[in-house]
């Protein structure tokens, strides 16, 4: 299958992109030409790096979410929390799965943190997991773009998401008591949500913590059918009259949540040191759409189409509707010592304990069980400054013992060992400030059924911001990253229902590599905020998942294998200041990302593999292609949206325009583009220092638009939820 040519090449829609940057930076200078002071910007210190310091004194690309912005963005998955954010975007898989996509990477290359430490669920094992962090519990969420190998490892090769939560005191606050509350109801799933915190301190030295949340959904209310009928051309809107008799229409089936949250902790802080631990639980009962899983013995996949639109209901009706039922359990601890050596200013340690186990329910019997058990560590030794230089250095571990039992066990259990050390540190050479930091890394996998593989992954980075005056900034970035193969690349054998295909591993996968070069420009003044930047980053035996176009079982045969590819990209934000008058604030956000990513090579190469087929295997050997575009990378974006406050009360209206995908991979097809419209008003009344009651109401995609994400699985089968008006109360003490 060929794939379709664009009029531009990437190299010129970068550029073009760059051209578009330029007279938003010349009017935030010519805007400081009349307002001589700078602005002060908002200082949230970024809690992901040992070093600390706020997001925008950080060379290295970090957005932090907090405060009303993380309050209007909240939703029930962690993806679509933060996808407001340039860059990011969320891996959707219904409703009740949406993980974080940074600069098109996802998955195993985008490490999912909780207090700084890995969520170790099963959320990169397949794209129908979901991640095991609540967001409406959350102080604030950073979001590092670009490798965060450096102190998280390989799996940050694309990025990290790390989601404060506050459960273990940084400090001791302020008042003897203090919370938050949320009553939250919904229309278009009949929402019904509430939450609370409450922190307070015991003498003048412990902190304790309790938080706790209750969500449950009913089906969502889409636009149009749930399926994409079989005769529809994905550039054109659905012709209803040609849907199936049993396709849904108006509602997602099986498409409810159910989930409960919550923790206590306590932390002592001391003249010497501080130490906080904290229990926690998440579970939550999720519906896969119906459509989205079929059973080997059903058949129905015999083209070369990416999605299968044949499926048979008559399998759903004797296996059930598919559920998932996750529960973790996790035990956290932070520590740390204040000045434990002559050359130390700091020595902190974080670790966590985590047992997770999902049920992939048929009806209401057990079909394949997940577990993951695991523990990871981080010593962090921060010194004092030493001519000039601050820096830090350390020892992580990891240990996960990881479980799959069923008929969808495409995965073997294996254990994987991790071992770290790194080392960062920081200087500022008048305007200019340096950032440099490197790791090396030891993996080993584990797995029960075959040999054990074991991996080295080393990292050198390095950043800059160099002040050009008050008002601009030039941040520069380039790193050398490496990444070890999950034990799913290497040994995945058999159906993996989820993404309704046979996924093939490979044993002698090798570790990549990517090489980043970044160029940012900041602009600050009183009436703008401006960034932007283009990125590249050349990878180096980049790990895929490639379609064979050969078909068992009724399954389309993807293999897990490597070639060099690259990813291009840019992005911009820029918030104007619009008007400071009686009548309110005014305030326009406006931004847009791109990203691009493409194998290098060109021709075929021939592949021999194996499928299991019951107690034997079937040998086959074919062609894949070394060039063309990766699959499912998230299409380009612009957006805006107009921010209003006056006294107690805020309101924002804004849209995102998500472009037509049709840079895709072989057997792919492409996406067409849809617009979706949110907006929110609030009213909050009370003492700044003293408690605060607030009204709100939010209304996501408000034209009711169908939108189906090219980087979802399911797209043909669920598109996102259509109008939501979402209203409640909110409580701060």
């Amino acid at each position: 299958m060929t794939t379709s040519r664009r009029s531009a090449p990437v190299p010129t829609r970068l550029a073009i992109a760059v051209a578009l940057l330029l007279p938003a930076a010349a009017f935030a200078q010519a805007t400081s030409q009349t307002h001589a002071h700078p602005t002060t910007l908002d200082r949230v210190q970024v809690t992901a790096t040992p070093l600390g310091g706020d997001a925008e004194d950080l060379a290295h690309p970090v957005e932090v979410l907090y405060g009303d912005a993380l309050e209007d963005r909240k939703s029930g998955t962690l993806g679509d929390t933060v996808s407001s954010l340039p860059g990011v975007q969320s891996g959707s898989f219904g409703t009740g799965v949406g993980r974080p996509i940074i600069r098109g990477q996802e998955g195993p290359r985008v490490q999912v943190l909780s207090g700084g430490i890995g969520s170790m669920d099963a959320s990169t094992v397949s794209a129908d997991h979901a991640v095991s962090i609540e967001p409406f519990l959350a102080d604030q969420i950073e979001v590092l773009k670009g490798p965060a190998n450096l102190l998280y490892g390989s799996g940050a090769i694309g990025g990290a998401v790390n989601v404060v939560d506050g459960r273990i005191a940084r400090e001791v606050p302020d008042r003897p008591i203090s919370g938050r509350a949320e009553l939250r109801a919904a229309n278009g799933n009949d929402e019904r949500s509430g939450m609370f915190r409450l922190d307070g301190v015991s003498g003048d030295n412990l902190v304790l913590h309790v938080d706790g949340l209750i969500r449950n959904t009913g089906d969502f209310d889409i636009p149009g059918f749930a399926q994409v009928p079989e005769d529809h051309d994905h550039d054109h809107d659905h012709d209803h009259e040609h849907a199936d008799e049993e396709n849904a229409f108006g509602t997602l089936p099986n498409s409810s949540i159910r989930t409960r949250a919550g923790a206590v902790g306590a932390t002592y802080f001391g003249e010497r040191g501080h130490l906080g631990v904290a229990v926690s639980t998440y579970r939550t009962n999720y519906g896969l759409p119906d459509g989205a899983h079929v059973h080997a013995e059903e058949g129905g996949h015999d083209h070369d189409h990416d999605h299968d639109h044949d499926h048979e209901e008559e399998g759903h009706d004797e296996h059930g509707s598919v559920r998932i039922d996750m529960v973790q359990n996790r035990v956290d601890l932070k520590g740390g010592l204040y000045d434990p050596l002559p050359f130390l200013s700091a020595l902190n340690v974080r670790a966590a304990y985590n047992d997770y186990e999902h049920v992939e329910l048929e009806g209401d019997t057990p079909a394949t069980r997940f577990t993951n058990k695991g523990t990871e560590a981080r010593i962090e030794a921060v010194q004092k400054t030493f001519n000039g230089w601050d820096g830090a250095f350390g020892l992580q571990i990891g240990h996960v013992d990881f479980g799959a039992v069923g008929e969808e066990a495409f995965v073997p259990p294996s254990v994987t060992d991790t071992l770290g050390l790194f080392i960062v540190q920081e200087k500022e050479f008048g305007p200019v400030k340096l950032e440099f930091g490197g790791r090396h890394e030891r993996v080993e996998i584990d797995p029960v059924a075959n040999e054990s593989r074991k991996f080295s992954a080393s990292s050198l980075s390095g950043a800059a911001i160099w002040h050009l005056s008050d008002v601009f900034d030039l941040r520069f970035g380039a790193d050398v990253s490496e990444r070890a193969p999950t034990n799913e690349e290497l040994f995945a054998a058999g159906p993996h229902i989820a993404t309704r295909s046979i996924e093939i591993g490979d044993a002698d996968l090798d570790t990549e590599r990517g090489q980043r070069l970044e160029i940012g420009l900041h602009a600050h003044t009183d009436r703008v905020e401006f960034k932007a930047a283009v990125y590249q980053t050349q990878f180096k035996r980049f790990t895929y998942l490639t379609d064979t176009g050969i078909a068992e079982q009724g399954f389309p045969v993807r293999l897990w294998t490597q070639g060099d590819a690259t990813f291009r990209g840019a992005e911009a934000e820029a918030k104007f200041h619009l008007l400071e008058s009686d009548a309110g604030d005014f305030d326009l956000r406006v931004f847009g990302d791109v990203v691009r990513a493409e194998l290098d090579g060109s021709g075929t190469r021939t592949v021999q593999f194996a499928v299991p087929h019951g107690d034997h295997a079937h040998n086959y050997e074919t062609d894949i292609a070394l060039g063309g575009d990766l699959p499912r990378i998230a299409p380009s974006r612009i957006g805006a949206d107009i921010n209003w406050t006056l006294g107690g009360w805020r309101a924002n209206v804004g849209a995102v325009r998500y472009q037509k995908q049709d840079r895709v991979a072989a057997l792919e097809e492409p996406s067409p583009g849809y617009t979706l419209v949110n907006a929110g008003v609030a009213w909050r009344v009370g003492e700044a220092d003293g408690t605060q009651w607030e009204l709100f109401l939010d209304g996501r995609n408000l034209t009711d638009e169908e939108a189906r994400p090219h980087t979802s699985l399911l797209r043909d089968f669920a598109p996102l939820p259509g109008r939501t008006i979402a209203g409640g109360i909110r409580v701060y003490f």
